[in-house]
């Protein structure tokens, strides 16, 4: 995206909006920050701008030339349904309004290229007044980029069927960004996308993170604990203490990071645990320097999400993956390949049981495992770079 200087008032800014609905967890925005972070570090006058749904999106930093507006927020329950987190609005007002300031934004910033992060026709449906919009403007570059790994083919077609998202995606989408490469898993297969469809499909290969914000890490040898935003993650970390708890001469020590959905009365409840570990497990909420602990870690402890993934190849950490299964089998089928590529271990419930000793095992074996690096994940990383070309590519057409 590198320009040569124009003079003052000749061309206009390269400008970018990302949308993240993100209903739960840190997905979503992380890998839209990172994105757009690459974007506009690629060319010194272009900016961006992300639109999301997540409710701690105030809690990290963005780079220079790069902000978000937040959409309303909504809270998954247990049914499946969905309501809106403190507006009081039923969920059909709420979607209702989240649309309007979708279209607003992009009224009012014009991007040259729209790029949205895994759901096609946006939560409920709330993109496709945009897209509609966008595709009789045309006047910017729309983008549907998916990570490496959905959700099981048979699911995910019937996911996209109801969703009518495998039309939008034929109708409104000029190219369509994997992340992550074919060789490790297509997220498309079972969907019934035409050739023409298929040929816009660019595999890009995971996103590299880097240290961006230094953190204070431990100045001991430790594994690092994380299930991602933590909403998901009580199992594992419950596990991870119990391990800790049966053997007390289980080494190195343990930094375990909550995340910001972990909370409340489990959180205190394992607070209480942690404590009574004596300093051989300690514990924080939430930390968006996450990547600085990565990189001081002698090895991870993680769930299956897809940042957490790119994470450990990019810090080429040794890991034991602890995949979830429901609601989706993404993290597992995820886990599951990469343990086949010999890029990480995988605690498979079904295969070696979830318990104390089972844990212990893996995390006596970190120090011997294989890095990601020996199984050739550095060719894996090229994400960004890819993205940075695709996203000059299309603006040149305008």
């Amino acid at each position: 995206m590198m320009r040569t200087p124009q003079a003052e008032g000749s061309e206009r800014s390269p400008r970018v909006m990302f949308y993240s609905h993100d209903t739960f967890g840190l997905g979503h925005l992380r890998r839209s920050r990172a994105l757009a972070s690459a974007l506009t570090a690629s060319d010194p006058s272009a900016s961006a701008i992300i639109l999301t749904g997540s409710p701690v999106a105030g809690r990290f930093t963005f780079p220079e030339r790069v902000d978000h507006v937040r959409l309303p927020g909504v809270t998954k329950l247990p049914d499946g349904s969905y309501v809106s987190q403190t507006l009081g609005l039923d969920i059909d007002e709420t979607t209702s309004l989240r649309s309007g300031l979708i279209q607003t934004a992009i009224e009012q910033y014009e991007p040259d290229l729209f790029v949205v992060d895994k759901e096609p026709t946006g939560f409920r449906g709330e993109l496709l007044q945009t897209l509609e919009w966008l595709s009789k403007k045309d006047s910017a570059r729309c983008v549907l980029g998916l990570r490496d790994v959905l959700d099981e083919p048979k699911a995910l077609a019937a996911e996209w069927a109801r969703k009518g998202a495998v039309d939008a995606t034929e109708r409104f989408y000029d190219e369509i960004w994997v992340y992550g490469p074919r060789s490790v898993y297509d997220p498309t297969q079972g969907l019934p996308l035409s050739e023409a469809t298929r040929a816009r499909i660019r595999w890009t290969g995971y996103l590299r993170r880097e240290v961006t914000d230094a953190a204070d890490t431990p100045d001991i040898p430790y594994v690092l604990i994380t299930p991602g935003g933590g909403g998901d993650g009580q199992a594992m970390v419950s596990l991870v203490l119990e391990a800790y708890e049966a053997d007390p001469s289980l080494a190195p020590h343990a930094v375990l990071v909550y995340g910001p959905f972990l909370s409340g009365e489990v959180r205190d409840a394992f607070d209480a645990r942690v404590a009574r570990l004596n300093g051989r497990v300690t514990a924080v909420g939430f930390d968006s320097r996450i990547e600085a602990l990565f990189a001081g870690a002698e090895g991870v402890i993680c769930m299956g999400g897809y940042n957490t993934f790119c994470e450990v190849l990019s810090f080429d950490k040794r890991a034991v993956i602890v995949p979830r299964t429901v609601p989706r089998l993404e993290q597992w089928i995820r886990a599951s390949r990469a343990e086949d590529l010999g890029l990480v271990r995988m605690l498979d419930e079904t295969r070696d049981g979830m318990n104390p000793h089972t844990m212990i095992d893996f995390i006596r074996a970190l120090p011997t495992q294989q890095k990601p690096s020996q199984a050739g994940a550095d060719g894996l990383l090229d994400g960004l770079d890819i993205v940075v070309a695709r996203a000059a590519a299309l603006m040149a057409e305008q």
